[in-house]
């Protein structure tokens, strides 16, 4: 039964997600445009806030940082933000120096991606955003892969595997657009996704639904989540057990086929924010440390939710 419901996947999405321009809202999408800079103008503000929120203790002997927290933070998103090398960062900064107040090296901008101090404001401002924005319960997941080298990309390996990719997982609203939670792996998605998991326990938020590729369709994952959460995948073709925890899932496809697919196909928006990610932002990761690599690909994950718009087709 699971696999008939498969063959009509493809027939249902052009409905579900028609491609016709004519029917995009361009006037919501300039209107919804305006938060995104409001949430740049305020974006100093929201660091300061997420900075208040947490002290930490003096060093002992060595030398004082001569950038303060907030500045260290807000030095780093403008490098992220740039999406180039430490060094063009730092000649970018020599002419935005009365910007920031200060210029620094090329080594100086590297060692903000371990910088814990920052590392902690960071996850303030990013669950401060979510606060500010809601979270609705109804999510998706997927993951993708980042190349740690010009030479790997896209068109020589399409599925993002093997060495030289780090693996990253991401959660995301599908009512607001938001990425709500993060996991990262050097080794496979399915690290990435049991660390995005557990982050999501952590931050206490409720799941009240799920949409997943079927890569992550094993009773293992599935039992990960209560009878509480809905959840929307569809079977690997060599399923050989149904089990309690696929039998509710058919259960839901037999009852409203139409929303189960609607609601599997939200997986798009994982892959649609993928996409516009990497041509913002890059899809290439320089950092040689794991600590740094994680806070490269966490802050991704951050400056997605300050420009992300999400606007529903007519």
């Amino acid at each position: 039964m699971a696999q008939d419901m498969i063959g009509v996947l493809e027939e249902i999405k052009e409905e579900i997600f028609p491609e016709d321009e004519q029917s995009y809202p361009y006037a919501e999408w300039e209107k919804k445009r305006e938060k995104v800079k409001q949430r740049l103008r305020d974006l100093p503000e929201y660091v300061e806030r997420a900075a208040d929120t947490v002290s930490f203790e003096k060093r002992g002997a060595g030398r004082p940082k001569k950038v303060d927290l907030v500045r260290r933070t807000m030095l780093f998103l403008f490098a992220r933000l740039m999406n180039k090398s430490n060094r063009d960062v730092e000649d970018l900064l020599g002419m935005f120096e009365p910007l920031f107040g200060v210029t620094v090296s090329y080594k100086s901008i590297e060692r903000l991606y371990s910088d814990e101090e920052v590392k902690t404001v960071l996850h303030n401002l990013f669950i401060l955003l979510l606060q500010e924005e809601g979270v609705s319960g109804d999510f998706s997941g997927d993951g993708t892969g980042y190349s740690m080298t010009v030479t790997k990309h896209y068109r020589t390996n399409p599925k993002k595997k093997g060495k030289g990719y780090l693996y990253v997982f991401r959660v995301i609203d599908v009512d607001t657009g938001l990425y709500v939670a993060f996991g990262y792996s050097n080794r496979s998605e399915m690290e990435a996704f049991h660390k995005a998991m557990k982050m999501l326990t952590e931050l206490g938020v409720k799941i009240d639904t799920l949409s997943l590729d079927k890569y992550f369709s094993s009773r293992k994952v599935l039992k990960l989540f209560g009878k509480e959460t809905a959840l929307y995948l569809i079977p690997k073709k060599n399923i050989a057990n149904i089990g309690l925890e696929w039998a509710r899932i058919i259960k839901r496809m037999i009852e409203d086929p139409y929303l189960f697919l609607k609601n599997y196909y939200l997986r798009n928006l994982s892959e649609s924010g993928f996409s516009a990610d990497k041509r913002r932002f890059g899809g290439l990761i320089r950092q040689k440390r794991e600590d740094r690599r994680e806070m490269a690909l966490f802050s991704i994950t951050l400056l997605h939710n300050i420009f992300t718009v999400r606007v529903r087709p007519g």
